[in-house]
């Protein structure tokens, strides 16, 4: 499989040495349906790479230097059009890994820029940004709604000129989800970088990416999440991690990313049944990059609705946007 490939050189970059042309077709073809190709990229500096494949990692490596900058440019602007409103803006997700000079930014690449303020403040950030040009990707009162009742953000913004997506979170989970972890502590505790921007605290970037990985989301691009978590583990205390978890109601959820990021990418960790079958999720590619295991992705995505919302509001949601025309992939 290629998602397991693409693993093995991550975890050991020098094993790139022994793949043919297939191998690299394989590999290139996980990476980038993973995103991490960029990752890949600064992982195999020093390898002797073929010269097919040479200028590909070095197109890769400037693709996602260009989006660091350009991530780090919407999170200025942002903080610019906030800044007279005194909320603490918190960096989630990439956006804060590359403006903290962290290792799971290196390669990375950079959609939407994710933040998180506190939610009695999101009535004068949402009138902030659309003052400062951003505007609603696309306006349907149905959506519109389920967001501003349910979810943990704002419906999706997006810049009229830079043509870059803002997600505004006031909280990391939705509000119909099980776990309900304490965002107005993770603001408090969240750690100055410059110019009135902010991170999350070392063990709240862990749990934070665990939560989207584990308790929300259905396992797409895990493996680029899960290297995440791997990169950010080794900066946290494990007491702090614990305590953290625990308060955040997240134990099981960072037990299990610990073990899966030890035994995917580290030196090996014991893993349940449940964990071989979310690993099983995870490497659900085939030798183009492509989904496999069908029936497995869908199981995940049917999940991921059934952990952010009881039975009989999942079972309305999904038959509304059916009607709508949304399709699983």
């Amino acid at each position: 499989m290629s998602a397991a490939l693409l693993v093995r050189t991550l975890r050991d970059p020098a094993s790139a040495g022994t793949l043919d042309a297939d191998g690299w077709n394989r590999l290139l073809a996980a990476a980038r349906a993973e995103r991490l190709i960029g990752t890949l990229a600064y992982r195999l500096e020093g390898v002797a790479l073929p010269d097919a494949v040479r200028p590909i990692l070095d197109d890769a490596r400037r693709d996602s230097g260009r989006e660091a900058q350009q991530a780090l440019w919407e999170a200025d602007r942002a903080g610019q059009a906030l800044r007279g409103l005194g909320v603490k803006l918190v960096l989630l997700k990439g956006a804060a890994y590359v403006a903290a000079d962290l290792r799971a930014g290196q390669g990375r690449f950079i959609g939407d820029l994710d933040i998180l303020v506190p939610r009695d403040a999101m009535p004068a950030v949402e009138r902030a940004l659309i003052a400062a040009g951003w505007e609603w990707v696309k306006e349907d009162p149905y959506d519109d709604a389920y967001y501003r009742r349910w979810m943990h953000e704002l419906p999706p913004m997006i810049h009229v000129e830079r043509d870059r997506m803002i997600d505004v979170h006031h909280t990391i989970l939705p509000l119909t989800a099980r776990q309900t972890p304490d965002a107005a502590a993770m603001i408090a505790d969240a750690v100055h970088i410059t110019d009135g921007l902010y991170i999350l605290s070392v063990e709240d970037r862990i749990v934070h990416s665990v939560a989207h990985m584990f308790a929300d989301g259905d396992m797409q691009g895990g493996l680029r999440n899960l290297w995440d978590i791997y990169c950010l583990l080794p900066d946290a205390d494990p007491m702090a991690l614990a305590a953290r978890a625990t308060r955040h109601g997240l134990v099981p959820h960072v037990r299990q990313a610990q073990r899966l990021a030890g035994a995917i990418y580290g030196s090996g960790a014991g893993l349940t049944l449940w964990d071989k079958l979310v690993r099983a999720r995870l490497l659900a590619r085939d030798g183009w990059g492509r989904e496999s295991r069908k029936l497995l992705v869908f199981a995940f995505f049917v999940r991921s609705h059934w952990l952010r919302m009881p039975p009989l509001m999942l079972a309305r949601h999904l038959l509304i946007k059916w009607r709508k025309g949304h399709r699983p992939q």
